[in-house]
Order: structure tokens, then sequence, then C-alpha cells
């Protein structure tokens, strides 16, 4: 399969924008790949990157080159995870985007799961919000997404949606923990900190905030979640993550959630999705598959 090794090659200029930098990446040297793309190009008929002093694009010809080229790799993989499991002998690779709302509890305690079942199946994560899952899913960087999503309508195929509401996370003595739910109002009369802009939860937590006249400026922004947890775990601070990414009401840790009233805050969904008319390799399709019959377990609703 000699032509993979091309397109890889291909790709990886295509990623990076620069020769060098796409050898660097593959472990040649860039005189290498550029002999490698010439035969290409001089095979095809046609010039696919546009060269200049700061490096290589795309053309026209090269778009449609590079959407052949990811899809000849996204079908090798699954046709080496179809004749993998002929044999019984579960392998391949799956490839996730998914909210930063998953990392913490949901997703490793799926992956582990499968791949104490499957343990040659490995794994890539990637941290995405709504807009940058669509974009890796169109460009096969992901097999599939889980992402939070507060509304506008997906360019992708959506395989379950399910509904998501907002929990206010505390350190487990906050005087706050003591009660079963809370209203928004309750939180600021506490420091609050949150995510950046453009996160799901903040979107819904800001539109919620429009024209009431307890809202003010979080006291801390930041794009880490782990550090939100820690920083409330150590002051009298309020954060908020949706439901799946919120620690236990009844958990044992330094951290506790507690839901906020949904008279207060309206709800968003978690979206778990591919790629139109892709079909995923045995590996992936089963692990999306597990994925999707947890969640509904977990959302009947």
């Amino acid at each position: 399969m000699k032509h993979l090794t091309t397109f890889r090659l291909i790709d990886a200029i295509a990623r990076t924008g620069s020769i060098r930098s796409a050898a660097e990446q593959m472990a040649q040297t860039p005189s290498a790949v550029q002999r490698r793309l010439q035969a290409y190009e001089e095979e095809l008929g046609y010039q696919i990157f546009d060269r200049s002093p700061g490096g290589v694009r795309l053309n026209a010809a090269g778009e449609l080159v590079i959407q052949h080229v990811r899809e000849t790799m996204a079908e090798t993989v699954r046709l080496r995870s179809r004749i993998a499991d002929l044999s019984g002998n579960r392998r391949g690779h799956v490839s996730l985007g998914c909210s930063q709302a998953l990392v913490p509890y949901f997703l490793p305690a799926r992956i582990s799961a499968y791949q104490a079942e499957f343990p040659r199946v490995t794994f890539d994560v990637q941290v995405l919000e709504h807009r940058a899952a669509a974009l890796a899913l169109e460009d096969f960087t992901v097999d599939a997404v889980l992402v939070f999503s507060d509304g506008g309508v997906p360019e992708y195929e959506v395989i379950l949606a399910v509904p998501q509401t907002l929990a206010a996370v505390m350190a487990r003595d906050h005087p706050l923990a003591r009660h079963d739910s809370l209203r928004l109002w309750q939180c600021y009369d506490y420091p609050v900190i949150a995510a950046n802009r453009g996160f799901g939860g903040r979107t819904l937590l800001e539109r919620s905030l429009y024209d009431k006249t307890f809202a003010r400026a979080p006291v801390l922004e930041t794009n880490s979640f782990e550090y939100l947890k820690a920083h409330v775990a150590a002051t009298d601070a309020v954060t908020f993550q949706i439901q799946i990414g919120a620690p236990d009401p009844g958990g044992t840790g330094e951290i506790v959630s507690r839901p906020i009233d949904a008279r207060d805050v309206p709800g968003g969904q978690l979206l778990l999705g591919k790629k139109h008319g892709r079909n995923l390799s045995v590996a992936a399709s089963r692990f999306v598959e597990d994925i999707r019959k947890q969640l509904a377990e977990a959302y009947p609703d």
C-alpha cells in the first residue's frame, strides 16, 4: 500500500502548510517528501499545491484531491478493522472529538470499559467545541463527536441528542451545598468564576443573565475546567457546568454539584454525531453504539 504513504504525506502537507513541517512530522527528509509529492502530481497530471516563500496551500484541484485522500485513508482504517474483526480479534483505532465536559467523568469510564473488552483498540480524544467538531468530522480528523450545543442546526448526522441542564459546582462544605437545587440568584451571592466565552455552558449562562439585576461579570475566567474545579475546591467561589460534566451531587470528593432550577436557565443538548454518509470502522461504530446506549439509558427523556 505504497500509495497510502503518499496520501499520508499529502495530508500532512495540507494540514501543516509546509513540506518541511510535514517531513518532520512523518520522520522523512524534506527532499524525499518533495520528490514523492512531485511524482504524485506528475502521475495525476495536475499540481495540487500552490507554492510560495511562506509555504504551500491547496489549490482548487488540491481541494478535490485532499477529500479523496482522506476518504481513502478512512476507508482503509475501516477495512483493516473489518478484517481484524473476522478473526475475532477486535482491533482498530477510534478518533473522537468531545466537549471539555466529557473529559472528567463520562468518556474515561466508557473508553476504559471498552478497552477492557477490546484491549487492542486504541483511542485519540480531542477536546473541541461544537463548530470545531463539525469541521473535524468534515475533514476526517475524527470519526465521531460528542459535543454540547446550545442551539443551531448541526452540519453532520446526529445519531442521538440528549438534554442537558446547567449545574452549579462548589466545594463540599460550601453553604449552597446544603440545598438540593438552586436558583441562579443564589449563586451570585458568592464569587462566580466561569469558562471563557464560546463554551456552550457559558453561553447558556449569559443568556439567562440578560437583564437580571443580580448579574455581574465573573471574577475569574479560564479555558480550563480542571482549573475551575480546583479553584472552587479551595475557595467559596461557584462555577457552572453542564450536568454530564458536573461532579456527582452525592459524591464524596472535594467538590459537589447542585442543579440550577430550570426556570432560571434553559437547557441545551449533547449531540452524538458523525459525518453524513461516512461508514465507520467496526471499532468506531461499536464504540459509538456503546455511547449511544449509555446516553439513552442515562437520559431516557
